[in-house]
């Protein structure tokens, strides 16, 4: 199967289980959210699935393979790429400079030391048209520092689509975004390649039913239940766990 399949995955910690038989899909152009109240392992699922941790059970394919034994950096390199709930860019470059950087390490040419970093015309068309896809043009040779926080997060979204991924995985993409910035977010996060599979771990609730096609609840490391945002919605179980409560 094209994607990521995800069977029985399992992982403790000592005599804690934080996952717990798992399964779990996405295939190209799937655009799905996990959910959950705090505590319920979100973040640890994908960081089973990126290979930040090792699971304890269960099996993770990818277009058929098994990479329970790929490092994270493998599984970059194989297409499953990951943002993170806090920005991680240079902040005294600027935003041209930040996304040039993720590019040449793709092309294997991070470490150049005889050529100027800009003098690849296809590298800086590529870059150029990252520039274009997130509305970062204008702010192209500004250092990273000077821009707002929700600026900050499109760049990230940027970075991570320069890795050329298959599997997008964006923890919490609007986490410590202003409502007011939060449109751009939602605006990037659209544009996204079509069959490009999505995974988003999100606790923005409007975010989520506007780009989520299906919905996936986590509670207490098991999944509870999987459905279209209306079936979610109308679920009274999930209404009275997650959505009339507080949320991660």
């Amino acid at each position: 199967m094209l994607g990521l399949e995800v069977r029985g995955l399992s992982k403790r910690f000592g005599g804690l289980t934080v996952a717990e038989d798992i399964d779990f899909d996405l295939r190209p152009g799937d655009r799905k959210a996990l959910i959950g109240p705090n505590g319920a392992g979100k973040s640890t699922f994908s960081n089973l699935v990126t290979g930040i941790i090792a699971p304890s059970s269960g099996t993770i394919r990818f277009d058929g393979s098994d990479i329970r034994s790929c490092n994270e950096a493998q599984r970059v390199k194989l297409g499953i790429a990951k943002t993170f709930q806090i920005t991680n860019l240079f902040r005294e470059l600027t935003v041209r400079e930040n996304l040039r950087l993720p590019i040449l390490e793709r092309k294997g040419k991070g470490y150049r030391f005889f050529k100027r970093a800009n003098s690849d015309t296809r590298i800086e068309a590529e870059v150029s048209a990252l520039l274009e896809q997130f509305a970062l043009a204008a702010l192209a040779d500004t250092k990273v520092a000077d821009l707002a926080y929700g600026q900050q997060r499109l760049i990230e979204l940027a970075l991570t689509l320069a890795l050329k991924p298959r599997v997008l995985i964006l923890d919490e993409p609007a986490a410590g975004v202003p409502s007011s910035e939060t449109h751009l977010i939602i605006d990037a996060l659209e544009r996204l390649p079509a069959d490009l599979a999505v995974l988003i771990i999100e606790h923005d609730m409007d975010l989520v039913f506007r780009l989520a096609s299906q919905i996936v609840v986590l509670v207490q490391g098991r999944i509870l239940t999987e459905g279209t945002p209306a079936e979610i919605a109308a679920n009274e179980r999930v209404r009275e766990l997650y959505l009339g409560g507080s949320h991660d």
